[in-house]
């Protein structure tokens, strides 16, 4: 069964801490030795970004679990209620029999000897009857214990689907607060740049183009360029670093998961010297940021809200691996 991972306080007390500082560093009207330098804000907002992004990721992970959960429970619900309609169609027949049985007790049997005038008929029909509600009654308990097995399988379930819809709530929560901080960042950097987009496409895109499908991935993913950063979001109107690589790669028939750390796990390990197009590039000792490699050493990622999916160099950030899906 799914595990679930406890919403990480302290990566949120930090990340919020972080992001205080810089929001209040940055504020205009605030004291300073001399005016940061455009690399000095950059390199500021930077640091408050990946302070956030794993808890970007951690939602990805906690979304894609409830729905998973939430997608078993609701096979399960559908293989219970036929079953529970057996049980009850069975429960009907039997209440039906023992209505009758109880109709031919011991008065109306007498009645119906004396009637009949044949003890064999009376006593067949009431054999019958008995061996009718018999198999009826072991009908019920086949069913039944098939209907509670798969009540048993949902029970846990249900537990799992409840705390991850508490984690989801919590963690869709902070997501507000730290959007909200963000835009703030982002005005900030407007005011230090003049544009808080650049040049998204410096180079053509993708730089290599093989024909295989690592280049259509490459390709797919540098027909995103300019459309907006959105949390948890897998296009097309917007997406976040995995949900980027969740479209790029699915629109070959290669299917990822929504959260960084999965897509690490599903990929084939490569070196640096042998990526192609189409390759996923992972930055940071905890795997919350991803890239895909277009060749010549660009990649193109989605960086954070506020912003646009762009190309970047592939050393713009510490690089920790590189992986091959499909």
């Amino acid at each position: 069964m799914t595990s679930v991972v406890p919403v990480s306080e302290g990566l949120w007390s930090r990340a919020a801490a972080v992001l205080g500082a810089v929001v209040l560093a940055l504020a205009p009207g605030v004291p300073a030795a001399a005016d940061p330098t455009p690399g000095q804000v950059e390199s500021q907002i930077n640091d408050a970004w990946n302070a956030l992004e794993p808890i970007v990721e951690q939602y990805d992970r906690v979304h894609a679990q409830l729905l998973a959960t939430q997608a078993r429970i609701d096979a399960l619900r559908r293989r219970i209620q036929p079953l529970q309609m057996q049980v009850d169609l069975a429960m009907a027949r039997v209440g039906a029999m023992s209505a009758r049985l109880y109709e031919t007790g011991p008065g109306s049997r007498l009645a119906a000897l004396l009637n009949s005038g044949s003890a064999d008929t009376v006593v067949d029909q009431m054999t019958t009857l008995d061996e009718l509600a018999r198999r009826r009654t072991a009908e019920v308990a086949g069913v039944a214990v098939l209907r509670d097995r798969y009540l048993a399988e949902k029970a846990p379930l249900d537990a799992l689907t409840a705390q991850l819809a508490v984690q989801d709530a919590e963690l869709a929560a902070r997501k507000r607060v730290i959007e909200t901080r963000l835009a703030q960042l982002q005005q900030l950097r407007l005011a230090a740049y003049g544009t808080a987009r650049g040049a998204l496409r410096p180079v053509p895109c993708p730089l290599e183009y093989l024909g295989d499908r690592g280049s259509i991935v490459a390709k797919k993913a540098c027909d995103a360029i300019g459309k907006p950063y959105i949390w948890a979001a897998a296009g097309p109107n917007g997406y976040d670093c995995s949900g980027l690589a969740l479209a790029a790669w699915g629109s070959v028939g290669v299917t990822l998961g929504h959260y960084t750390g999965w897509q690490w796990l599903a990929g084939t390990p490569v070196t640096r010297d042998e990526l192609r197009p189409g390759d996923l590039v992972f930055y940071f000792r905890d795997l919350h940021h991803v890239a895909i490699y277009v060749g010549g050493d660009w990649v193109v990622h989605a960086p954070h809200p506020g912003d646009v999916v762009r190309m970047t160099h592939i050393d713009a950030m510490p690089i920790a691996g590189y992986r091959r899906p499909g």
